[in-house]
């Protein structure tokens, strides 16, 4: 009979630690389930993991090698759905992963899933074997794996699962999409500025120069200033623009550069509701399959904050969370951060009140979804105007800039 070294969450979403008595790792985790824990981690008293000692000589395996790099969030999606169907259709778990990790081309992917294979063969749970792949298989996606494997809903779960990363990944294709257009123009607008400031201005520079009589107005000093200073400095504009890149950078990556970038984007006049939208529907999908999952609250609540990109949206979650642990409901601590709109937190109330709350999670998410259409169509209509209007006011300032000596010039000319 070996010891084992245990993590695990409760019902109630606390984190408890302990030790146990079994053969195996893997009926020291059936004990740990039937006692309604869900194991995060577990190890032998000599410090060697259980999945080390099923892998056999107390050697630790090693992690899948990725040969292609990173793998897209659609392509993880693509195999979830996999995945959920042949376990669905009757397939035991190994010969499914199988079939799968022969099928794949990817590189990367399938080197994981040979990985998985080994690991699940050995008698590894699969949640266990898709952690040591945490850029493939994230927090999130692992957690509904255990839960799923901890109620026996395995299939349901992985289900759910795909559903769920299938909008994430629609959701965010309408996204990128309404970003395309404006970072086309403001990409064209750059280029073409800086062609007539080292190409154009110069020639008209030389030209005014000939011109005995020509004055330059305080505009065109001006432009022709910085025109000057990037044609002889060309060697710093490149290092201007990576230093500014490096900067910003930098600055979001700090917390307070993140929250201060993350408060100000909710102001901005249709960026802010469209980033509400979005955020809102993200955080109703993954907290409801969550829970629709089996995942208790606290710990639901743990998994969506970290998820959520936006630095005030998930320390409003923070701050829930720790309402909710102290025994409150969730829509009242939800209101109070006003944050998240009031239908949101009406219709969770609701659903608490029913006992159909993840059911009500994923209504609030459908319903945003619809909406994200709405809002990419109203963010791109004021977004173009701005942007041409942008780009009409910038190359007329040069333009103007340039013909206001030739102006002047030919009143002198004229008399007049």
């Amino acid at each position: 009979m070996a010891k084992f070294k245990y993590t695990a969450i409760d019902s109630q979403g606390k984190q408890v630690s302990g030790r146990i008595d079994a053969p195996s790792d893997e009926k020291a985790r059936a004990k740990l389930t039937s006692q309604r824990l869900m194991v995060t981690s577990l190890a032998s008293e000599g410090g060697a993991s259980a999945a080390a000692k099923a892998s056999g000589g107390g050697k630790a395996k090693k992690k899948g090698f990725s040969f292609g790099g990173k793998v897209s969030k659609e392509t993880i999606a693509v195999f979830t759905r996999q995945l959920a169907t042949l376990l669905q259709a009757g397939l035991p778990l190994l010969r499914a992963l199988e079939i799968l990790q022969k099928q794949e081309k990817l590189p990367a992917l399938k080197s994981a899933l040979a990985n998985i294979c080994e690991n699940v063969q050995t008698g590894n749970n699969l949640s266990d074997a898709m952690s040591q792949h945490p850029k493939m298989f994230d927090r999130l996606f692992v957690n509904m794996v255990r839960a799923g494997e901890a109620g026996g809903v395995l299939d349901t779960v992985l289900d759910r699962l795909a559903m769920f990363m299938e909008k994430s990944v629609k959701i965010q294709k309408k996204v990128k999409s309404a970003m395309v257009y404006p970072a086309v123009v403001v990409t064209v607008a750059i280029i073409i500025v800086y062609v007539l400031m080292v190409k154009v201005v110069p020639a008209f520079q030389k030209m005014l120069d000939g011109q005995k009589g020509a004055s330059m107005p305080k505009l065109t000093e001006i432009v022709v200033g910085i025109s000057d200073l990037l044609v002889e400095y060309w060697y710093v504009t490149p290092v201007a623009v990576i230093g500014v890149y490096v900067i910003v950078k930098a600055w979001l990556s700090s917390r307070t550069g993140k929250k201060i970038f993350d408060s100000m984007i909710f102001r901005i006049p249709k960026i802010g509701p469209f980033v509400t939208i979005v955020s809102v529907s993200r955080f109703a999908r993954t907290f409801g399959t969550l829970m629709a999952s089996g995942v208790p609250i606290l710990q639901a609540l743990t998994i969506t904050r970290d998820t959520m990109s936006n630095v005030v949206l998930a320390d409003s979650l923070s701050q829930v969370h720790d309402r909710v642990r102290d025994g409150e409901s969730l829509s009242v601590p939800l209101e109070q951060t006003k944050v998240f709109p009031a239908m949101v937190t009406s219709m969770i109330q609701v659903g608490e009140e029913t006992g159909q709350l993840p059911e009500m999670l994923n209504r609030v998410a459908n319903n945003y979804d619809e909406e994200v259409d709405n809002a990419v169509g109203a963010m791109t209509s004021i977004i173009e105007p701005l942007l041409i209007v942008f780009l009409a006011v910038v190359v007329g300032t040069i333009v103007i800039a340039m013909f206001l000596p030739l102006i002047e010039l030919i009143k002198k000319m004229t008399g007049g």
